[in-house]
């Protein structure tokens, strides 16, 4: 197979940006009806962007008691649940098991052993979207950023001071509300674009077997 590469970062600068979900349509759930709310939504949909965020940590030896904020994005919106919120454990913890509820990103093979070690379940209905397109000839870990740039020739924004900033704090701030939808709605747009049955889809369930195994994992 031919080796395929992504665009440049120098390329990618000059792209138009990429346009996600603004601030009206992202919901962050705060109490057990709202939280019920979103899980419905999410299981109608069957197929969500998905995506992580942690407090990160700095000093050596430090680990992350991450994910603090779970993402799934649908078609039109998005839902930010944070895992200090108690009352959206049940429905969050359902979601992150089932196989039916199809949740595509990037680097989602990471997320098994923090999802393991949070919440003691294990992660389902999972389709790493660098799993795809390194079957399709891409040498290297596509990641949002190149996806994005590769189907639509359009720049998604990555800020490292988003990205570093103090996710399980208990009030997101707008910035960080927008870039979390964002990165999981930019996973669902990639699948979409990429046309692919759902046959075809590369999903882990969550009694396969790699998922307790510690291989060598995709990561963003």
């Amino acid at each position: 197979m031919t080796k395929k590469h992504a665009p440049s970062k120098p390329d990618i600068a000059l792209m138009e940006p990429f346009i996600g979900l603004t601030l009206e349509h992202i919901r962050v759930p705060a109490n057990k009806a709202e939280f019920a709310a979103a899980a419905a939504a999410i299981r109608a949909a069957g197929i969500v962007g998905f995506d992580t965020e942690s407090k990160p940590t700095f000093a050596v030896g430090e680990v992350s008691d991450g994910p603090h904020v779970v993402q799934f994005a649908l078609h039109d919106k998005a839902y930010l649940f944070q895992v200090h919120r108690k009352e959206g454990h049940h429905d969050l913890v359902e979601l992150l098991q089932s196989d039916e509820v199809i949740k595509v990103g990037f680097g989602l093979r990471s997320d098994r052993k923090h999802i393991r070690a949070k919440f003691g379940v294990e992660f389902g209905g999972v389709v790493d979207l660098n799993t795809v397109f390194n079957k399709d000839g891409y040498q290297k870990e596509m990641g949002v950023r190149n996806a994005v740039a590769q189907l639509f020739k359009q720049r998604f924004a990555k800020s490292k001071k988003i990205t570093t900033t103090d996710w399980s704090q208990h009030q997101l701030s707008d910035p960080q509300i927008l870039y979390a939808a964002n990165d999981a709605y930019a996973a669902l747009k990639v699948l979409e674009a990429l046309k692919l049955p759902r046959a075809e889809l590369p999903i882990m369930g969550a009694n396969d077997p790699e998922q307790n195994t510690d291989n060598a994992e995709l990561s963003e």
